[in-house]
């Protein structure tokens, strides 16, 4: 009997070793691609937390490596489950006996130009990051900060005490009457309690303020005007006050009475400058 011209020949151990060493290739490589993207994408929450630390800004664009980084976590599990699909083929295919004939490296050429891609992406992503921080810390001393209660907030590049010294100067400049002068830290050091550095400043003119108790008394509770200057925990002094609008609507003062209490507004951004 003649014996056929191609044999088939049984796999020996080393083949499966050689599969099973393939198969945690890809599995490492894979959760590699799934780490990667974790990091990607909670690096995307460090950012804004950074930014709102040194601008008390939010942050508008950091969406870019949360998407980044939960498509790596996809393509992670995909290439996983690539490996074990093609693991089994092997597996398969050498317990018949079949030759197994070496393909081009298609996957592991096209990962590694995808994280290429990211990486280039990303080096230019933090780029731009830096460049919008540093010019958001340079503007964010000229824009006012508003929350949900009616209080404006404005950054001030100076300390407490110089602060209040430039708010006294544009009032007496303007001609605008200092009724008082506030100093809660210091009235707290004088009871043996310590306090970070905060002064209350409240002034106004008859000559506005009249008007506006005329359409609504109740707007006397928010008069004189007010404006807080006060140092944070991390020692940055911020100026406050309240809205202009917020007190219109509050007590429902005509429109064109509004422009009597807009003086705050602009009195607590020169005052940060």
């Amino acid at each position: 009997m003649e014996r056929p011209a191609e044999a088939t020949q049984k796999a020996g151990l080393a083949d499966y070793l050689a599969a099973e060493r393939t198969l945690l290739a890809w599995i490492r490589t894979g959760l590699a691609l799934m780490g990667f993207g974790f990091v990607l994408a909670r690096f995307a929450l460090f950012l804004d937390q950074l930014h709102f630390i040194q601008t008390r800004l939010p942050q508008e664009h950091a969406g870019f490596s949360l998407w980044s980084g939960t498509a790596l976590i996809v393509v992670g599990v995909i290439v996983n489950v690539f490996a074990g699909w093609h693991h089994l083929r092997m597996s398969r295919a050498l317990d018949r006996g079949e030759k197994l004939y070496s393909q081009p490296p298609v996957v592991a050429v096209a990962i590694a130009f995808l994280l290429a891609v990211v990486g280039i992406a990303m080096a230019i992503y933090l780029v731009s990051f830096r460049n919008s921080a540093h010019s958001g810390s340079q503007q964010s001393k000229e824009i006012p900060m508003s929350s949900s209660n009616g209080i404006v907030e404005v950054a001030s590049s100076h300390s407490v005490d110089q602060t209040v010294e430039k708010v006294k100067g544009i009032l007496q400049a303007k001609g605008v009457m200092l009724f008082a002068l506030v100093d809660h830290s210091g009235e707290a050091e004088k009871v043996g309690m310590t306090m970070r550095p905060t002064k209350l400043l409240i002034f106004g003119s008859p000559k506005a303020g009249t008007p506006l108790m005329q359409a609504s008394p109740s707007i006397a509770i928010d008069l004189p005007l007010k404006i807080l200057v006060a140092e944070d925990v991390q020692g940055k002094v911020w100026i406050s006050y309240n809205s202009p609008e917020y007190l219109q609507q509050r007590h429902d003062l005509p429109k064109d009475l509004l422009q009597n209490i807009t003086v705050v507004k602009t009195l607590a951004e020169k005052a940060g400058e």
